[in-house]
C-alpha cells in the first residue's frame, strides 16, 4: 500500500504487529501489500492437484491464490484462529476448492495426516513461544507429505521502517536451527521480508536444539 507522498504506508503491518503480540494471530490484510506475491508463488512452484494448508491465513488472500493454482482437483485448507475472519472467509469462497477452518497450527489441527504437500505460513512464526514453536513442529511433522514443504515468511533481522523488535526477529539460521526439518532455499519476497523454504525429507526429524530457551 502506497501514501499519496509515494512512500509505503506500513500502518496495517504496524496494527499486525500489535495484535499479534496479544493474541498471537492477526486478521485482515496485515503484510499482504509489502510481499512480493509474484516471487513467493514461483518459488513455492505449486502444482495442479496439490493440497495445500495456508496456517494463520487471515483474510485469504494467499489462499485464494493457492486456489487458482492447484484447481478443481486440488484442495487448499485456509486455518486460523479468528473466527470472524475464517467466517468471512467462508461466505466469500462458498463452491470453491478452499476450505476454511478454525484452528491453531501449534495446536492439533485435525487435518489429515501426511496429506499436505505445502504448509506456508507467513509474519506469525516469531511471535510464537518456545510452547507453540515444539506444538507448530509437531503438527507440520504430522500433517506434512513425504517430500512435502514448509514456507515461513518472516521479516528480515535488521533495522526496518516498521515491525517487531530486533530481538524478536529470526533470520533464515534461525528458523534452520529451530526446526527439524532440511532447508531447501531462502528467497526474497520483498524489500523487508524473506521466505524459507524446507522439505519434509524421511531423515529430517533429528533432534535439534531449540533457538529459544
Amino acid at each position: 500500500m502506497k501514501q499519496e507522498s509515494g512512500t509505503p504506508d506500513y500502518s496495517e503491518f504496524e496494527k499486525y504487529e500489535k495484535r499479534g503480540k496479544e493474541k498471537r494471530h492477526h486478521r485482515g490484510k496485515s503484510s499482504e501489500s509489502l510481499l512480493d506475491k509474484g516471487a513467493i508463488l514461483s518459488a513455492l512452484a505449486i502444482e495442479f492437484g496439490q493440497t495445500i494448508l495456508d496456517a494463520g491465513c487471515g483474510n485469504g488472500y494467499m489462499s485464494k491464490e493457492f486456489s487458482q493454482l492447484v484447481g478443481d482437483s486440488g484442495r487448499v485448507y485456509a486455518l486460523d484462529p479468528d473466527e470472524t475472519s475464517i467466517t468471512v472467509l467462508r461466505e466469500k469462497t462458498k463452491g470453491t476448492n478452499i476450505v476454511a477452518i478454525v484452528g491453531d497450527i501449534t495446536t492439533t489441527t485435525q487435518l489429515p495426516a501426511s496429506a499436505i504437500d505445502l504448509i506456508y505460513i507467513s509474519t506469525v512464526f516469531h511471535i510464537f513461544s518456545p510452547e507453540q514453536i515444539k506444538g507448530f513442529e509437531t503438527e507440520v511433522k504430522h500433517l506434512l507429505a513425504p517430500r512435502g514443504k514448509l514456507a515461513i515468511v518472516e521479516i528480515v533481522k535488521r533495522a526496518t521502517p516498521f515491525g517487531p523488535p530486533l530481538r524478536m526477529r529470526l533470520s533464515p539460521e534461525d528458523l534452520t536451527h529451530a526446526l527439524r526439518l532440511v532447508p531447501s532455499g531462502t528467497v526474497e519476497v520483498g524489500e523487508y521480508f524473506y521466505m524459507q523454504l524446507f522439505e519434509n525429507h524421511p531423515d529430517a526429524w533429528s533432534d535439534v536444539s531449540s533457538i529459544r530457551k
